[in-house]
């Protein structure tokens, strides 16, 4: 971080320029006092899921929202008997010495900026899913991470659901022979969000800091709660919301860790007329050499593919082709098929009460919490920020409308400058992603 930008966010935060707070050093079966960022939907069932597990307090609450600020604190007294700190500005919060632990479940553009400023501030870190907005801000998670020794685990808790870790350890075994092909499936149905027009802040509502890295733009209901992400000013469309776990569910199965050769991705906003900027109908294809990744998105009526059920109007997982066969695996199970008569060889179904169940992937993360040993994080900040890296890639092949090469070793794609802009964006002063952090 340049010293301008340290000095400022030690201002911010309320701290004495000559150090950032101490982290408070865990014993092995010591409390965790975790604070809760982001009141929405997914923030209120991180709520409900940190309260269920031994050894871990929510001592403090923090959104932009006053309602939803003040429903937060209601719903963790509700549950822990006791009224958690109020904060409607994070970096006040990173400044408390009581938390030490943060789970942030903002929006998208949040999430990045959101976790380094906690690592520089000592805190460990729950960050949902994707892991950044962009290819570059995922690169300065990863290095505050390493560089302030935090716990950085991303909200990719299929990779602490049970069948989902049997499968992928049959697929490292060979159960379906060599692979070379990878399919992942986000066919989600979307109604359209119609359109909308500017209008009021609503009371209590910061919506300067609801934007936060974002460009300024007046109030749209659009814009705010849930559609946030379908603007690119604050979302990735649905490959960047639903389909990252498909994605870190496709590299993996395939044992993949680095980023692909080249990426091409088609497709459209096709039958709705609304404010709607990101693809409502995307197909993308990654070139890994010896195998391929692709990736579907289908927010429009569809029907069912590859041994995947539809579950109500929608149709969610992953294919994995290999020599000797096929697998295919969704929140309900996995289904393995060999041979020329593609029989079923293998199909496990698990109940609807461990399908969604994020309890694991967050008493996980307390744990290494309490180790602080990262190497036993089953989400990794690095591995997030991977499976998050492929949904931009995506993204700005299908902006950019061309195939595009890309040189994984320095980041950038190959002779496309048009393609380089999009890796980062302009960010809005004092909301900024250090170079240097």
């Amino acid at each position: 971080m340049a010293a301008q930008d340290r000095r400022g966010f030690l201002r911010a935060v309320g701290l004495a320029a000559a150090a950032l707070p101490a982290a408070r050093v865990l014993g092995a079966n010591e409390r965790v006092n975790l604070a809760v960022i982001g009141l929405g939907g997914r923030g209120r069932n991180h709520i409900n899921e940190y309260a269920k597990l031994p050894g871990c307090r929510i001592t403090a609450v923090c959104d932009i929202d006053q309602k939803a600020l003040d429903d937060g604190a209601a719903l963790v007294e509700k549950l822990q008997q006791e009224r958690p700190k109020i904060y409607g500005d994070m970096r006040k919060l990173f400044a408390d010495r009581d938390v030490d632990a943060v789970s942030l479940a903002t929006p998208n553009h949040w999430h990045a900026l959101g976790a380094i400023w906690a690592c520089q501030a000592g805190k460990d870190v729950y960050v949902e899913k994707p892991a950044c907005h962009n290819l570059w801000e995922g690169r300065k998670v990863v290095e505050a991470a390493r560089k302030y020794q935090r716990i950085v685990q991303v909200g990719s808790q299929s990779r602490s659901i049970a069948h989902k870790r049997r499968a992928m350890q049959l697929l490292q075994e060979g159960v379906i022979g060599k692979l070379y092909l990878a399919k992942g499936l986000c066919y989600k149905r979307r109604p359209s969000i119609g359109r909308t027009p500017d209008g009021a802040v609503p009371a209590g509502v910061n919506w300067d800091m609801f934007l936060g890295p974002a460009p300024m733009r007046p109030f749209n209901p659009n814009r705010y709660k849930y559609n946030w992400h379908w603007f690119w000013d604050t979302g990735n469309g649905d490959i960047g919301n639903q389909g990252v776990h498909e994605m870190d569910i496709a590299l993996w199965g395939m044992n993949l860790r680095t980023l692909p050769k080249s990426v091409v991705s088609t497709g459209g906003k096709f039958v709705c007329d609304d404010d709607q900027e990101t693809p409502n109908t995307q197909l993308a294809t990654f070139d890994y050499g010896s195998v391929q990744v692709v990736f579907e998105v289908r927010g429009l009526l569809t029907g069912a593919e590859g041994g995947l059920p539809l579950r109500g109007p929608n149709c969610i997982g992953n294919i994995f082709y290999g020599s000797e066969g096929f697998m295919a695996i969704d929140v309900g199970g996995f289904q393995v098929y060999k041979g020329e008569k593609r029989e079923l060889v293998m199909d496990e179904k698990y109940t609807e009460a461990r399908q969604w169940d994020t309890s694991p992937h967050m008493a996980n993360f307390l744990n290494a919490v309490r180790s602080r040993k990262q190497q036993e994080l089953t989400a990794d900040v690095e591995l997030g920020v991977t499976a998050a890296a492929l949904c931009h890639l995506a993204n700005i092949s299908y902006r950019t409308g061309r195939k595009l090469n890309f040189d994984a070793a320095a980041g950038r794609f190959v002779n496309d400058p048009d393609a380089n802009r999009l890796l980062t964006r302009e960010y809005r002063s004092p909301y900024i992603v250090p170079d240097k952090v």
